[in-house]
């Protein structure tokens, strides 16, 4: 496997230099920021994960999250104090794909890390591919997804899809009209052990998915929730 290169945005130093240390034992290339506008000017394609203090002074930890969305899927593992469900929730919503809150464990860190790198690689192309035979491309209800990158069309529209987007449209379209729990997404999309509060970033990652392949959001028809049970496909022109 290639080094992986990640990108550390933290203002506390001693965290920074115990976080780069952790990293570095374990063969990754580690590129560091005490700030946010320093972070974003480090970030470039060579980046294969952003880990992010949320509580920065001057640019914030979510503000550098949602500017590097403008021009990159490079996945985002955010730290913060915050314990708050809301805060998390506002944290996925401007663009992160995880979630750790301080003090936090090396070991924990470590496996978030891994978890995330190991699904970036595989998103971009860089992992081992399935087994089972899948068609070039699936072709249902005005969306087309490639299944051989991250590339996917709706209404003939080409749309930018973060990875874990990605991988939660594309299981839906392989599967139309199976319903998916949220700890079945989770525990497939994300590949990590469920717990309750997993639900909540379930919800999150398909009410963005929606904003992108739905005509209308507030009234989806081709992602459709069924009350109680979870989320299905639903092929409709």
């Amino acid at each position: 496997m290639d080094e992986a290169r990640i990108l550390l945005i933290e203002d506390d130093p001693d965290i920074r230099e115990g976080v780069r240390l952790l990293l570095e034992s374990e063969g990754y290339a580690v590129d560091e920021a005490a700030d946010g506008e320093t972070g974003l000017a480090l970030a470039g394609e060579d980046t294969d994960l952003v880990i992010l203090d949320v509580m920065m002074p001057g640019m914030s930890g979510l503000k550098v999250c949602q500017e590097l969305r403008k021009a990159s899927n490079v996945p985002v593992l955010f730290l913060t104090a915050r314990a708050q469900e809301s805060d998390k929730l506002i944290g996925l919503m401007a663009g992160g794909d995880d979630y750790l809150t301080k003090p936090f464990s090396y070991t924990e860190l470590l496996m978030r890390t891994r978890a995330l790198l190991r699904r970036y690689r595989v998103y971009r192309g860089k992992g081992v591919q399935p087994v089972r035979e899948t068609p070039a491309q699936l072709n249902a209800g005005g969306i087309r997804l490639s299944t051989v990158g991250n590339q996917v069309w709706v209404d003939g529209r080409e749309v930018r899809l973060s990875g874990l987007e990605y991988r939660l449209l594309r299981l839906l379209m392989e599967y139309p009209g199976t319903i998916f729990s949220a700890q079945t997404l989770y525990e497939r999309v994300w590949e990590e052990p469920y717990f309750y509060s997993c639900a909540s970033t379930v919800m999150v990652h398909v009410r963005k998915l929606r904003l992108k392949v739905e005509r209308d959001p507030q009234h989806p028809k081709r992602i459709v929730t069924e009350w109680g049970k979870g989320y299905r496909f639903e092929a409709v022109e």
